[in-house]
């Protein structure tokens, strides 16, 4: 049963595609603030992030596909797409080559990330509250800050195989959230102090995949390899690729605070004598 949010007459509203349609909401509207603060109104932006939205949302529903053709004799493409299920990791790798994609089939040359960076945080925090009421909490833990669900809201919960214990459980969602959060914050105030432009999404990818890595042992995930969760043998493919952009950059100075810009009153010539 998919946890339901309200009803719109006999229409039943997911809670998750709520919070999914509110995180791109917000995301969309830091974009445009961001676009008019920064990038000077270019309204290629505008045609860039939809080519990241439609790969993202193609790649987030493909790369778990392979759990739905798994688990159903009978799998259609229909099937696939609505029961397949979804992965932000994936999504997000779609949304990063639709970028480039798109830039390239416009012509679009400047780097975008600056852009992009506080509007994913934001919407990935949004998003996520979806995913923390109405997908599996995580293992069990000692930590103060466990979460007992209540037996009616644990049969709400499809494959929560932890949530009947009625032991405190890691709120692995949570971890996610503050993470987003606290990146926006981040983002908004000290990325355009960055000396080089576009690198604020890649140290924040770099940032949520580690700390993504860390929060998978805190899932109840089904394990794949050496004790790794699918999430984290991606991660371990990718984080190698960004850290070495990142230690690069470091190398080249890239990640100084940019020279602030004169005022006018510095720019005017001093009176002739």
């Amino acid at each position: 049963m998919v946890p339901t949010l309200f009803h719109l007459g006999d229409v039943a509203v997911p809670t998750h595609d709520v919070f999914v349609v509110l995180g791109v909401t917000a995301a969309l509207a830091v974009f445009g603030w961001s676009i008019r603060s920064r990038a000077g109104h270019d309204l290629r932006l505008w045609q860039i992030a939809a080519g990241a939205l439609l790969v993202g949302a193609v790649f987030a529903r493909i790369s778990t596909s392979w759990r739905y053709l798994a688990a159903t004799p009978d799998a259609s493409l229909t099937g696939l797409w609505f029961y397949g299920g979804k992965s932000v990791l994936g999504g997000l790798a779609g949304a990063y080559l639709g970028v480039h994609l798109t830039k390239r089939l416009i012509g679009h040359r400047e780097r975008t990330g600056d852009v992009f960076a506080p509007a994913v945080a934001l919407g990935l925090a949004i998003g996520r509250i979806g995913c923390f009421l109405t997908e599996p909490l995580g293992r069990p833990t000692s930590l103060p800050w466990g979460l007992t669900p209540d037996p009616a809201v644990a049969a709400t919960i499809p494959g929560c195989t932890t949530c009947t214990l009625g032991v405190p459980l890691h709120p692995s969602f949570l971890y996610e959230i503050v993470f987003h959060l606290v990146a926006f914050v981040v983002l908004v105030r000290y990325g355009p102090r960055l000396r080089a432009p576009g690198e604020t999404f890649t140290l924040y990818l770099l940032a949520y995949g580690l700390l993504r890595f860390g929060v998978e042992f805190t899932r109840d995930s089904t394990v794949m390899a050496a004790g790794l969760t699918g999430s984290q043998l991606f991660l371990l493919a990718t984080l190698p690729l960004l850290l070495s952009h990142v230690v690069r950059q470091l190398r080249r100075g890239a990640y100084g605070s940019a020279a602030p810009s004169p005022s006018p009153a510095d720019s005017t010539p001093p009176p002739s004598a």
